[in-house]
């Protein structure tokens, strides 16, 4: 049996009588890739922290295998379950193997020691992240790529079957952006060891590319669609969502959702040229 996690109809509010999101329906299970996509203050991060257990739904249920994730001990929903953040600074000089190793936390004993087995669970997510080779580094000066690759081993030091990501490339050039994605699809294309990846990404083209569903946010508080990118990715439901025009092609070679937003219409200049006959200006510009 695959390891799912799910939302049926969770509900949140930070302040009494303003939810950020309601009714919600959304899962994620062992060996898909599952993107989570909408416009900023959809409430997708905090989604994914409701998700995770950060946070309590005010309405609804949050269950990891049919059980309420508020009944698991908190080191044992970390065994489960792991979770990382937009933004993570170590307050200390750390090597990226002492980053990779505060992983094991959940699995540590009373005194927080490293014992054989910790090691080589270390040592293993980190032949799997392709990070063997900048083991003695300071953490701090790694390229925001090695910086991703590392956080991930971390997490999947703690041996978890799902792994909750909040915009892993959010700061990441192109190059970087597919590298990580490409990891993640990795992990969870491993078999009966893959593991489920709940994955908050502004991107549409990745979403698109990497993606096995797509969960799409709404401005209205709820969930607008999910499923496979072709039945969510189309320019009706991405408008809608994002309260502009929204415009969809294919793809020349993945056959995958190519997706851009219109450019806003802008006022004529005093004493522009005027536009020749059957001129348009250009308006696409991608969206991320």
């Amino acid at each position: 049996m695959k390891t799912t996690l799910e939302a049926e109809s969770a509900g949140f509010a930070y302040e009494p009588g303003r939810p950020v999101f309601t009714g919600v329906d959304a899962s994620v299970s062992a060996g898909e890739v599952v993107g989570l996509v909408g416009p900023n203050g959809s409430g997708k991060s905090t989604l994914l922290r409701v998700m995770c257990g950060l946070l309590r739904p005010l309405s609804g249920t949050v269950k990891l295998d049919g059980r309420r994730l508020g009944s698991y001990k908190s080191n044992e929903r970390a065994r489960r379950l792991a979770f990382l953040p937009q933004a993570v600074n170590p307050a200390f000089a750390l090597s990226v193997f002492e980053v990779v190793c505060l992983g094991r936390y959940p699995h540590m004993g009373a005194f927080g020691t490293l014992r054989p087995h910790d090691r080589e669970a270390a040592e293993r997510v980190m032949r799997d992240t392709e990070i063997e080779h900048l083991r003695a580094r300071d953490f701090l000066t790694l390229s925001g790529g090695e910086r991703q690759r590392v956080l991930v081993a971390s997490i999947l030091a703690q041996e978890p079957q799902i792994l909750l990501l909040d915009e892993p490339t959010s700061a990441l050039d192109v190059h970087h952006q597919i590298e990580v994605f490409s990891l993640l699809d990795r992990l969870a294309r491993r078999g009966e060891g893959g593991y489920g990846i709940l994955v908050v990404t502004h991107d549409l083209n990745l979403a698109a590319r990497f993606c096995d569903r797509i969960l799409l946010l709404g401005r209205n508080q709820a969930m607008l669609a999910q499923g496979p990118h072709a039945n969510v990715m189309t320019e009706s439901l991405l408008s809608q969502a994002y309260g502009a025009p929204i415009r969809v092609s294919r793809h020349p070679e993945t056959g995958a959702p190519l997706v851009w937003a219109e450019a806003p219409e802008q006022p004529a200049e005093t004493g522009s040229r005027p536009a020749k006959a059957g001129e348009r200006p250009s308006r696409r510009r991608g969206l991320r």
